[in-house]
């Protein structure tokens, strides 16, 4: 019994020391530059590819979607609507697509594209820059008052 509590005290500890950097916006992690299977894409290939009318998904949550988002996106979030039948009628399975989150300090993105890659998609281009590399290079965001 005691051992139970100890354990669970213990773990309970570990997550809170984990999580307060990331909690505090202090942390440095970062997520993987590469998905297999799926090409990563820069700023400036994105904003090529949406000129060109590639569609782009967002899979950020609803909140952060509705607060602002890259122009003509799909929002999917990955949390509730990245499902394997809500991409198929989206996309074409060899369709190029964009995927994206909110930049680098968010797995979002990275976690559709390994999906998409699974489901066998051939087209899965992961913006891993995402809207803060999208408002950092000066592209516009669709707002709620825009």
């Amino acid at each position: 019994q005691t051992t139970g509590i100890n354990m669970k005290a213990a773990i309970l500890l570990l997550a809170t020391l984990f999580m307060a950097p990331v909690l505090a916006g202090n942390s440095d992690y970062r997520s993987p530059e590469q998905v297999a299977g799926a090409e990563t894409v820069d700023v400036d290939q994105a904003e090529r590819l949406h000129q060109a009318g590639v569609v782009f998904i967002d899979v950020r949550a609803p909140r952060l979607h509705k607060k602002q988002h890259i122009p003509g996106s799909v929002h999917l979030d990955l949390n509730s609507a990245f499902t394997e039948e809500a991409l198929a009628a989206t996309v074409a399975k060899d369709q190029p697509f964009v995927v994206y989150c909110s930049g680098e300090t968010c797995t979002r993105s990275f976690r559709a594209a390994v999906r998409a890659v699974r489901w066998g998609y051939t087209g899965v281009k992961y913006f891993r820059g995402g809207v803060v590399a999208w408002r950092d290079a000066g592209l516009a965001l669709k707002k709620p008052d825009s």
